[in-house]
């Protein structure tokens, strides 16, 4: 039998549902602490087995994020799902794990500008940063999950080099991070570009300890998470109802939907645990509440009986 493509692709990848985190961050509406618990409920009940759920940063920055903690001590926790923060230093870890929070991420760029212009430091600088929480975590038995944004393309820079991109992954891996997740922040990532990035990572890195955060700004994100999957990855990130956007591209759209990967994963016969119908209704829902249009095709589709 001549062989294709997908025969080789994880017949069980993980989605991490970075809804409630990047997706509200970058939505103008502000829930209540109750409406981001409810949100968090439901995806739980939809199956995930990895909710990003909140973010421990300065409220002067993201006020989105401000009630991150009474959040995370209201959410009902599964011990089979991971309900994970954002930590950029010290101060947000403790108040993480004060918030009862069993694993955490911290965010670095792989573009000098965009670290400076997002965090207000280096690349050398953030490390420096991040050392004294992973560390820390580290000895608390806290995993700890990096990204790193921009390994596609800058706003401010442009094109990213590949070799920085595989510089900064092996630093945060042997700093102790058990998987680096690539952010293709602006979304201008296609399946070329993509591919020759992995080819490099994978040069020097397992696929087991990366994964895949496409941003979908150019209607690009499926392809690339289909790239992935060809190179063994099996751990990719997106956000219900593909909330959140891009904010360097004005209207466009930002996450990659869940709804959509979820939908292509299983056509595909990959196994990911999340229940497609239940999600779908998460996503109208969420939808209608901050009173914006569901970005999801899928979602819209399904919801409207078209398929």
């Amino acid at each position: 039998m001549k062989s294709t493509l997908f025969d080789d692709i994880p017949h069980q990848v993980e989605v991490v549902e970075v809804g409630p985190r990047d997706g509200l961050q970058n939505e103008k509406s502000l829930l209540s602490v109750n409406q981001k618990i409810d949100l968090i409920n439901q995806l739980s009940d939809c199956g995930f087995s990895h909710i990003e759920s909140g973010s421990f940063v300065s409220a002067q920055w993201v006020p989105q994020m401000s009630s991150s903690a009474d959040v995370m001590r209201g959410i009902n926790k599964f011990d089979n799902i991971v309900y994970s923060a954002l930590t950029p230093n010290l101060k947000g870890y403790h108040d993480a794990i004060n918030a009862s929070t069993k694993q955490v991420a911290i965010f670095a760029s792989a573009s000098q500008t965009f670290s400076q212009k997002n965090i207000n430091c280096s690349i050398e600088e953030s490390l420096v940063r991040f050392e004294d929480v992973v560390q820390q975590a580290v000895s608390d038995n806290i995993p700890v999950r990096a990204y790193v944004s921009c390994v596609l393309g800058c706003p401010y820079e442009g094109t990213i080099d590949k070799q920085a991109v595989l510089d900064l992954s092996l630093r945060l891996l042997e700093m102790g991070c058990y998987e680096v997740s690539l952010g293709d922040t602006i979304g201008v990532g296609t399946p070329l570009n993509t591919n020759k990035l992995l080819n490099l990572l994978l040069s020097r890195i397992s696929a087991t300890h990366l994964a895949l955060h496409c941003h979908d700004t150019y209607g690009q994100a499926l392809a690339n998470v289909l790239v992935g999957l060809q190179q063994g990855i099996s751990s990719f990130d997106s956000s219900v109802a593909g909330l959140g956007g891009c904010p360097y591209a004005a209207g466009a759209s930002g996450n990659l939907a869940s709804e959509d990967l979820i939908y292509m994963l299983h056509e595909m016969g990959v196994t990911t645990g999340v229940n497609l119908t239940r999600l779908i209704n998460v996503g109208k829902n969420i939808s209608e509440i901050l009173q914006r249009p569901n970005q999801s095709k899928t979602g819209k589709a399904l919801a409207e009986g078209k398929l």
